[in-house]
């Protein structure tokens, strides 16, 4: 059953994450009887492999390297329950076999990375297609389209046994023939498997069992002189690193998430490991169909019996041996799916890619930030899943409170874990929405973290007030804030208010202060849901209204088109953020002057103008006559036809719903718009676009009933104005020119 034999050294060429290649092995393990098992893998971390027999690890784990000075440089070597590598490690625990892995070590890889040296760009053999994929290339050479076909039929499919092994090694003898030289880092990873077989076939007396992957085992059954293979390895980098374990994810398996050895189902894979070879096309199809009653869609025992008799005679008209993934696919969307591969697609990912997360036994030396999660995990009930699933909390209770503050904490340390999906509707209410997905990378950014503080709490505050301290804008600054108390982070919090009455103190700048008023006004609404001191910026919101209200006058004058419309959204966002607060009477009062102000300056830029008139109006402090006075002198023919689209999209863009319901607006606009003359009226129509397209269909038609006077006859009762009857000929005599010309070009 071995691949090749040398000496007391049995060579097995494998495919990672193989089913058919792991079950295989084991079965050439138990042949053989091994006093030492030899895995491709980091040789610096070999310490960690027999926690891979433990039995609280459940797979997919991955094992976790990462430099000791920069732990963004880090590397997963992952492990499924069906691949060959994990299977070994468990049979030589489970037999007491000596166990280790032989590869360049991580710091080797990880110093590369560091920058150590640039080999890897002075030869490489990634234009050469055989040592690229010698798989592909075993493949073209027996007839198949794709290398994954033959490998499944030679090997993962295969009901037949034989000598797989040594086949695979004299196929790939063959092609090593044919390849092209080596990149330096494959020879130096080559010699130093050889130089660690050398050193265990010295150390046991007894068989040793090597696993690797196929391409290598030609290279390491030469006999080549230990000098030789030391001299490869001379001056490689080396890093000071750490190992640990860390959970790993079904989805982070397939090769398309960009795992170079993933596979393409790892669902798939996991089914051809898990049930015996007789019974895989009736569980599959059985499993497809549950899916699909999940889903909500209806399938009959009679279809996944007709589907299984579909797929053997797929396999039999292919000359395969067994029905496979292909066979059982299409006989699925034929019988299960009523043909329609988008019903199939819409459980596809479930069956092929699954959502699987591993988990590590609790006595796994874990970096503080890793294990102080794992233990908040436990605390709040919340498990880690590889598929997005929603979430929603009731901060009230000391459950969704708690869940709340870990998935807060988290985003300030960039990990992502949880989205919250109604940002701007849930803030100071008691519940929340969350949208949860976990990923691998996860790990490593708690790493990263490390330099903030040992425990979650301490990183993210840690984390918050280092960006508090370099932040110069005072929204900015003020969302930090937020941030921490919504985090419950008292010391963050506490050094952010401080922060922010300090700038504040310094600032003039109307737009900068205006910025800073929403997020207040949610920390101050968080206060209702949250534990938290919100006294002192109780008291400094309305300083900063106050002093935005004394420099918006000023910083509202002469803007151009950007300018305006940035200073526009930070106008309505504060006076939102000014309602929502509930501040003082007083407070407020300075504000709608600051508004009043805007509309006797000349000098104010028109859209700001407008903007103004809208809040005063929706406040009810500016009458309806007074409003309508206002838009007839700032929309008369005297005024500039672009400030008077500037004052008209101010006051009515996001407002048009207020000419449904007043028709002095309604006549004010109406008697501007008759003033316009064909050219102006044609320059103005992106606008009056943008303002009315915020209005639905019913809308639309609700304004049109009220513009033209909606009376009881007629199938829509518009009353039609004069000269209706001679101009519609004239407008559908050009509608068709246009359209003629268009169709002679």
């Amino acid at each position: 059953m071995a691949g090749q034999v040398s000496g007391q050294v049995s060579l097995f060429g494998i495919r990672h994450h193989g089913p058919g290649s792991a079950r295989r092995l084991v079965d050439a393990l138990d042949m053989l009887k091994p006093v030492a098992v030899l895995v491709e893998g980091p040789a610096d971390a070999s310490d960690l492999l027999p926690m891979l027999g433990d039995p609280d690890m459940v797979t997919p784990v991955a094992l976790l390297t990462y430099a000791e000075d920069n732990p963004a440089n880090a590397s997963f070597f992952p492990f499924a329950d069906y691949s060959p590598e994990y299977q070994a490690v468990r049979w030589a625990v489970r037999h007491g076999a000596t166990l280790r892995f032989i590869d360049l070590p991580a710091s080797d890889r990880l110093g590369v990375a560091a920058g150590g040296i640039a080999e890897e760009t002075a030869q490489s053999a990634d234009d050469d297609p055989v040592s690229r994929d010698p798989i592909g290339a075993l493949a073209t050479a027996a007839g198949y389209d794709d290398g994954e076909s033959w490998w499944s039929d030679v090997i993962e499919e295969n009901p037949a046994s034989g000598p797989v092994f040594a086949a695979v090694a004299d196929a790939m003898t063959a092609l090593r023939a044919e390849a092209k030289p080596l990149s330096a880092r494959e020879a130096a990873r080559e010699a130093h498997m050889r130089i660690e077989i050398a050193k265990v076939a010295k150390e046991c007396d007894g068989p040793i069992a090597v696993v690797c992957g196929a391409w290598h085992v030609p290279a390491l059954g030469e006999r080549r002189s230990l000098a030789a293979d030391r001299e490869l390895l001379k001056g490689r980098p080396k890093t000071k690193i750490k190992a640990t374990w860390a959970p790993w994810t079904a989805p982070r398996l397939a090769r398309a998430s960009g795992y170079g050895a993933g596979v393409v189902a790892p669902g798939w894979c996991a089914h051809l490991w898990g049930t015996p070879e007789g019974d895989r096309a009736a569980v599959w199809l059985a499993t497809v169909a549950r899916v699909l009653r999940d889903r909500g869609h209806f399938v009959s025992t009679a279809s996944v019996i007709e589907a299984q008799r579909l797929g053997t005679a797929l396999a039999a008209l292919r000359g395969r041996p067994a029905p496979g993934f292909a066979e059982l696919r299409e006989a699925a969307i034929a019988c299960l799916c009523n043909g329609e591969r988008a019903v199939w697609d819409d459980v596809s990912a479930v069956l092929l890619i699954g959502s699987g997360v591993g988990s590590i036994p609790s006595a796994t030396p874990l970096a503080p930030l890793l294990e102080d999660l794992q233990r908040q995990q436990k605390a709040v009930r919340l498990k880690p899943e590889a598929l997005e699933r929603p979430l929603t909390l009731d901060l009230r209770s000391e459950s969704g409170l708690m869940r709340s503050t870990l998935l807060h904490r988290l985003n300030v340390l960039d990990i992502l874990w949880g989205r919250l999906t109604d940002m701007g509707r849930s803030r100071g209410t008691f519940r929340e929405n969350w949208q949860l997905r976990w990923e691998p990378e996860f790990a490593v950014r708690l790493v990263e973290n490390l330099i903030y503080g040992s425990t979650i709490a301490e990183a993210a505050g840690g984390r918050l007030i280092e960006a508090i301290g370099k932040e110069a804008e005072l929204g900015t600054l003020a969302s930090l804030v937020r941030n921490a108390m919504i985090a419950d982070l008292p010391r963050a919090t506490e050094c952010g208010i401080g922060a922010l009455e300090t700038k504040a103190a310094l600032t003039s700048d109307g737009q900068a202060l205006l910025g800073a008023l929403p997020p207040m006004a949610d920390i101050l609404r968080y206060g209702e849901a949250r534990a938290g001191t919100v006294e002192h910026l109780a008291a400094l919101m309305p300083r900063i209204v106050v002093q935005a209200s004394l420099a918006l006058p000023y910083a509202a004058r002469n803007l151009d088109g950007p300018a305006a419309a940035k200073l526009r959204g930070a106008i309505l966002a504060g006076d939102a953020a000014i309602q929502l607060a509930q501040l003082e009477a007083d407070v407020v009062a300075k504000w709608r002057d600051a508004l009043t102000a805007l509309l006797h300056d000349d000098q104010a830029t028109r859209l700001i103008a407008g903007t103004a008139a809208r809040l005063l109006y929706e406040a009810e402090l500016l009458a309806a006559e007074d409003a309508a006075g206002l838009l007839a002198r700032m929309l008369s023919p005297g005024t500039p036809v672009a400030e008077a689209a500037g004052f008209f999209e101010g006051f009515f863009e996001g407002a048009g719903q207020r000419l449904i319901h007043d028709g002095a607006l309604r006549g004010a606009v109406d008697a501007w718009l008759m003033t316009l003359d064909d050219e102006a009226f044609t320059a103005s129509l992106p606008l009056f676009r943008r303002v009315f397209s915020a209005l639905d269909r019913t809308e639309r038609r609700r304004l049109m009933d009220a513009l033209f006077a909606r009376s009881t006859g007629g199938a829509r009762g518009y009353r039609l104005i004069a000269r209706a009857s001679d101009i519609w000929p004239e407008h559908q005599t050009r509608i068709l020119a246009l359209l003629t010309s268009g169709a002679a070009r």
